[in-house]
């Protein structure tokens, strides 16, 4: 369907065309218990929710509503590799460090931190009803806060 709105250039040709496409969208939330500090791979519970959906082609977004946790997409068959991640993060913000922001204990403003240069969402691309993920790559809640914590993560499926 081409739209009869669409800017022209050269010789009057049109720049695109456009094909109208109803845009399902799908939302759910799940809650993930921590130990404590640490990453929590999520995949499994994200992949079910796509399933549920009936979404085949699209995108999916996965958020956590917290700011002391993130989501990161990272190596899912070597551990150590997220123990490297761990522990680099310990010693690029370093809980002993001068912070003013300590309400709810030495580790709530070095979590805050550690949130920010992470991130608190992940897109992820969607065909054939399954995230499209590489063959290392999972997706972790990681965890910046020493106590146990329930964590809610939001995640949503848009496509056809």
């Amino acid at each position: 369907m081409r739209s009869e709105n669409l800017r022209v250039i050269a010789n009057g040709a049109p720049i695109a065309s456009v094909r109208t496409v109803a845009v399902q969208v799908h939302n759910e939330s799940f809650e993930v218990r921590t130990k404590g500090k640490g990453t929590y791979e999520v995949t499994a519970q994200i992949q079910e929710i796509v399933q549920r959906s009936k979404i085949s082609t699209g995108t999916v977004t996965a958020f956590v509503q917290h700011t002391s946790c993130s989501l990161v997409i990272m190596e899912n068959a070597a551990p150590a590799a997220r123990r490297d991640l761990e522990k680099f993060f310990e010693e690029l913000v370093p809980e002993d460090a001068d912070y003013e922001h300590d309400d709810e204990g030495p580790d709530d403003s070095t979590s805050h931190i550690r949130m920010a240069l992470t991130r608190t969402s992940e897109v992820i691309p969607l065909a054939d009803s399954r995230l499209q993920l590489g063959t290392w790559q999972g997706i972790f809640l990681f965890e910046h806060r020493r106590a146990p914590h329930t964590r809610k993560i939001f995640v949503t499926v848009m496509g056809d």
